[in-house]
């Protein structure tokens, strides 16, 4: 088959809304498209482990402190989820990681905000998984096969974690004037990084137009950010909380909540590696990474000494 013939192949199956797998031809730009995204999940599920797991030694009680763990554990998972589908496409986890300790690649802009206060650990399970939710949920239906079963499993986990932060938000808002207090400094704190997690407007985002085409992403990022808005605000109005913002008000016309824009030039700034735990988030994930050399040296070591067993069994 030429090359024309793969992509008459390749555009027929997109046009079918069939999967692309990873031993099927893909132009080049679908796979660096699909590398890049999903490499920064993974880096994302990685990195957001570091805010959450400073909190594990500190948490109010034995079940807040057992559940916190699981969490951080099911990210450890996500992320390896994400790894192998990432490697499915040709990449190594080597190069991956190489990519995000020189800042080639990203991960979540939202990961590089401190976590002060036990609210934070509610906030970022209502606020920072809702939106990954909103976010993840249309990606198991993504066009390419290994991604998109990997993450109906991350989805399943997801919404466990985002229970987990509004059960901590509710209780908190129902406690002392202290704690509620406190719920309300961390909404206030968190309500616009997570409207920054969809990415850049529509008109601003270089990728969502081709990523649409390919039917990599179902929703554009400004579709996926109104869906937050209209559901969170009705769960802000249970809790009691008042989202941060003067332009929030409900249109009849639309159907939708209006709502302000958030500031894109800390969005912008924080990509570029100036946000508040950037250099922090990286060199604890470098001093991981060097450190943990000698555990994938013995893992090689043992695989290749499996191997060698069986074959001389074999023989």
């Amino acid at each position: 088959m030429t090359v024309h013939s793969f992509q008459e192949h390749f555009d027929e199956k997109m046009d079918k809304d069939q999967a692309i797998e990873a031993k099927d031809w893909m132009p080049d730009d679908y796979r660096k498209t699909l590398i890049r995204q999903i490499a920064q999940h993974a880096h994302s599920e990685i990195v957001g482990m570091l805010p959450e797991g400073n909190w594990i030694t500190r948490a109010p009680n034995l079940r807040r402190k057992a559940i916190l763990l699981a969490k951080v554990q099911d990210e450890a998972g996500h992320g390896l989820y994400l790894y192998s589908a990432a490697e499915s496409l040709g990449i190594s986890r080597d190069d991956m990681m190489e990519q995000l300790h020189s800042g080639k690649q990203k991960y979540s802009s939202i990961f590089n905000y401190p976590t002060i206060s036990w609210a934070d650990m509610g906030a970022v399970g209502w606020l920072v998984d809702g939106a990954a939710i909103m976010n993840q949920v249309p990606l198991c239906r993504t066009s390419y096969g290994p991604y998109a079963r990997a993450m109906v499993r991350i989805c399943k986990e997801e919404s466990f974690h985002q229970r987990q932060g509004y059960e901590i938000m509710l209780t908190l808002a129902n406690g002392t004037e202290m704690q509620k207090k406190m719920a309300q400094d961390s909404l206030n704190r968190w309500w616009w990084p997570s409207l920054m997690m969809f990415g850049p407007p529509d008109a601003d985002s270089p990728h969502t137009e081709q990523s649409m085409r390919w039917r990599i992403k179902r929703f554009t990022n400004d579709e996926l950010r109104q869906r937050f808005v209209d559901v969170t605000v009705e769960q802000a109005r249970i809790l009691g909380l008042t989202i941060p913002d003067k332009d929030l008000k409900w249109n009849e016309a639309t159907g939708h909540y209006d709502f302000g824009t958030p500031d894109w030039n800390e969005f912008y700034n924080i990509l570029k590696g100036n946000g508040p735990c950037n250099k922090e988030r990286l060199d604890v994930r470098r001093k991981a990474w060097e450190e943990g050399q000698w555990v994938r040296e013995a893992a090689l070591a043992y695989s290749d000494k499996r191997r060698q067993r069986k074959e001389k069994k074999a023989a």
